[in-house]
């Protein structure tokens, strides 16, 4: 026991300097999330015992550095330069008139969000979501006078649906390969919890959008400015690779800001550079996050919380909520949805063998709980991708993350009731 909580201390070391130390300050700016990483990581680096110094520091980088990691970073460097030449192309700025010339304003928040789901079912990742529609929401909440952090979160949350449902999404394949069931199955069960959430989130959205206010004097919209967007989202639903999408939206807004005079070929170069230097600090935490986590791991931190929540478990419905217990926590320390999955998937199948569970309904918990956790994380990748894009802080995403928090309620509830019958 005593090991285990001190393979996990890094993480206590890392929620009480940034988290007790923000809510002590009564801000949330005092402590930047590099220095409480910065701290967590060192602390963690010290207290592993039983190898050199050199090893350690050795550990720490390889987590810094997986492939999916730095896969990551390659998306982020080229979403931040395109999010830049976009900008100043003025890509946002007609996108924006664009949609509040076509949308009512009670419907901009639902439009939003069903195009976020949209979107992402088709693409099955979140972040090509975001990285896509995240600008626009900030340009929308500018034009509207309505909260960016706002119209930030309701994309954040239309990226998950899909995140969570979609056929060739990374946590689905995960999730079903490891419960050993179909993908079509699987689909099956979560529609079950996703639309009642989704439906819920829709009627939210169409109240509180009652008192947007249009903007009374809309310009004309540059409707070939709005081009690379719409490039970027038909390409992203046909499933080509996100960072092929990514350049191919660079390339356009490159070609179209130059003929339109937005900028010359100098201008360009230095709105993309401003762009990636803009996502200096998401790349620092999100490699520092990588490397804490895999020291964490090593020390059988991981292991220790898998005995731990595994220990007591004597009936149908705890086994379903050790499930997804098990997911939602590794999930946190790990950041990453799809490695939770893969991570608890086999003692999850165990589990499910051991009490007659449905394996379908067991795919299904797994993908959604590491969804709800991960969509409420302000180290994940998708909320500090959001929050680069949109120029704000991830904590003020978090408190209008409706969609994750609402569907959490739906998955315990689906678990508590038996919920769908056919598959409990």
């Amino acid at each position: 026991m005593r090991k285990g909580l001190l393979a996990l201390s890094p993480l206590m070391v890392f929620v009480a300097v940034y988290l007790v130390g923000s809510l002590l300050a009564g801000d949330f700016y005092k402590i930047p999330l590099t220095v409480a990483f910065m701290v967590a990581s060192i602390y963690a680096v010290a207290i592993t015992g039983e190898k050199s110094l050199n090893k350690r520091i050795e550990h720490y980088s390889r987590g810094a550095s997986t492939s999916n990691l730095i896969l990551m970073l390659w998306i982020f460097v080229m979403a931040g330069a395109f999010a830049g030449s976009a900008k100043d192309m003025g890509c946002i700025d007609a996108t924006v008139n664009l949609t509040l010339s076509l949308l009512p304003s009670s419907m901009i928040l639902a439009g939003l969000f069903i195009a976020a789901c949209f979107i992402s079912l088709s693409v099955g990742t979140s972040v090509g979501t975001i990285v896509a529609l995240a600008p626009i929401a900030s340009g929308l909440a500018v034009s509207t006078g309505g909260s960016v952090a706002l119209l930030t979160a309701v994309v954040v949350g239309g990226a998950f649906f899909g995140d969570n449902l979609s056929f060739i999404s990374d946590t689905t394949i995960v999730a079903t390969t490891t419960q050993h069931c179909r993908l079509s199955d699987k689909f099956r069960v979560n529609l079950f919890i996703t639309l009642p959430a989704a439906a819920i989130i829709l009627v939210i959205y169409v109240f509180m959008g009652t008192g947007t206010q249009s903007p009374t004097d809309i310009p004309a919209v540059e409707y070939v400015k709005v081009v690379p967007y719409i490039v970027v989202l038909v390409a992203a639903a046909l499933g080509m690779n996100v960072m092929a999408v990514l350049t191919l939206g660079l390339l356009l807004t490159g070609i179209i800001g130059i003929c339109t005079h937005s900028y010359d070929i100098f201008g360009w170069m230095n709105a993309m550079g401003a762009g990636i230097t803009g996502m200096g600090e998401l790349i620092i935490i999100t490699m520092m996050a990588g490397g804490l986590l895999e020291v964490i791991r090593i020390n059988g931190g991981i292991d220790f919380l898998i005995r731990l929540l595994t220990a007591k478990v004597s009936s149908k419905r705890g086994a379903e909520l050790s499930i997804a217990a098990l997911v939602s926590v590794v999930n946190i320390c790990t950041a990453n949805n799809t490695v939770a999955i893969l991570t608890v998937g086999d003692i999850s199948k165990t589990i499910g063998d051991r009490f007659g569970l449905d394996s379908r309904k067991c795919a299904s918990i797994l993908d959604t709980f590491s969804c709800v956790t991960q969509g409420m994380l302000p180290y994940g990748a998708q909320v500090l991708m959001a929050a680069g894009l949109a120029q704000i802080n991830p904590i003020q995403i978090i408190p209008y993350l409706y969609y994750p928090f609402v569907l959490g309620v739906v998955a315990i509830l689906a678990i508590l009731l038996r919920y769908p019958k056919r598959y409990s």
